[in-house]
């Protein structure tokens, strides 16, 4: 679904900002007049036409909050804060471009305050993770204690927590959920400030976020859920393989074995050799992934793998893949799942694979190009996506109770 851009990458990203126009974190003409400034393929325009932008943007929210007009500096901050995030895209890899992490700071700055205008505020938190913890936001629907049904958001490989307001903490609020967003290890400032790389295990991430939320009077412990958006589509299910306390998953899109994922892109010859094949075989693939990852273009989710996971090859991230997988983890999910599924979504090639494998209750929801929906993630109409996934989640989550372990892992 061509937006503006004939570079595919630069033509999804442009519409991953239009998305968040429903929720009020961009303005349709603000992202064509910067994409009509960028140079095709050019990742430096890229960056330094959405910083105009975000700056621009950030500047006149000042000027309303200066004058009293709330309800304008926290539309314009939520703006900003989406053009930020955008302007650095492009940037990603290693070693890291400082305006990279510039470009960060200030989308995080713009979202809190965005957020302190929000009725009620939101709540920044930190979640106690090892020896460490982990940044993230609190979401409530109002200032009551009452118990609600509350739903945690985990991203991908280049999402935020800031991020995921707009991608469905804002839906999730207009139904009455609280929800808390979180960066874990491999996402936002979990790795761009404290270097926190991804794991396998997010059964072992999410853990703590639901020993954080038990501590919250408006949190009903027998409904809380997790959505997991992008890779997060991995990330959701295996956690939910060992975290018994989850009423229900939601994947989307449905992921099933990142090294085969990887696998597939390669030519069936050399993909064969991965991991530890025939020695001439490797060093040709070796050779041709660090051609591709040389590319602007075209090498840089390669370039975005290799730094979530802190591999220094691109031979490194194919190989430490392989334990990213759901096989052997899917059977062991108990709480209802929703597997999702667009239909010019890469990612979501094996999302009937994962709906196969699982033995709890379960269903699948297919998006199609014809509704606007079939891009990653339901890019072009979130809303559909909301309407659909909470619906099945309000229905999941008003059935009867059923008996819930009281360890995180059991």
């Amino acid at each position: 679904m061509r937006v503006y851009f004939k570079n595919e990458l630069f033509d999804g990203q442009l519409l991953r900002a239009l998305t968040a126009v429903y929720y009020g974190g961009a303005e349709v003409g603000e992202c064509l007049s910067t994409a009509q400034r960028i140079a095709e393929g050019d990742a430096e325009s890229w960056h330094r036409e959405w910083r105009q932008t975000a700056d621009r943007v950030y500047a006149a929210a000042e000027e309303s909050l200066a004058k009293g007009h709330l309800v304008s500096a926290r539309e314009a901050f939520l703006r900003a804060a989406t053009y930020y995030r955008t302007a650095y895209l492009l940037l990603i890899g290693t070693p890291v471009d400082p305006r990279l992490v510039q470009a960060f700071d200030r989308q995080v700055d713009a979202f809190r305050r965005a957020g302190t205008l929000f009725s009620p505020p939101l709540e920044s938190i930190s979640i106690a993770y090892g020896q460490t913890t982990l940044p993230g936001y609190f979401f409530r629907v109002n200032d009551s204690s009452q118990p609600r049904p509350t739903l945690i958001l985990t991203g991908g490989y280049d999402s935020t927590a800031e991020e995921l307001y707009t991608y469905s903490a804002a839906a999730a609020l207009r139904r009455g959920y609280n929800c808390l967003s979180f960066d874990g290890p491999g996402q936002g400032a979990a790795l761009i400030k404290h270097g926190l790389v991804f794991r396998p295990d997010w059964e072992n991430v999410i853990a703590p976020v639901i020993d954080d939320l038990l501590t919250r009077p408006e949190v009903d412990p027998q409904r809380i859920a997790l959505m997991g958006a992008s890779f997060g589509g991995y990330l959701a299910p295996r956690a939910a393989s060992g975290e018994h306390r989850l009423a229900a998953c939601i994947t989307d899109p449905g992921e099933l074995d990142l090294f085969q994922a990887i696998q597939d892109r390669l030519p069936a010859i050399l993909a064969r050799q991965l991991p530890n094949g025939n020695r001439l075989a490797l060093e040709a693939l070796k050779v041709i992934l660090n051609r591709v990852v040389r590319h602007p273009t075209r090498g840089w989710s390669m370039r975005r793998g290799m730094w979530v996971h802190g591999a220094p090859t691109p031979l490194d991230y194919a190989r430490l893949s392989q334990a990213y997988t759901l096989q052997g983890y899917a059977e062991r999910i108990r709480c209802p799942t929703l597997v999702c599924y667009a239909d010019h979504d890469e990612v979501a090639a094996y999302a009937r694979q994962l709906f196969d494998a699982l033995t709890c209750p379960k269903d699948f929801i297919a998006f199609t190009l014809a509704e606007g929906a079939g891009e990653h993630c339901e890019s072009g109409n979130r809303a559909l996506f909301h309407q659909r996934a909470f619906d099945w989640l309000d229905q999941v989550l008003a059935r009867p109770s059923q008996p819930k372990s009281v360890s995180a892992t059991a």
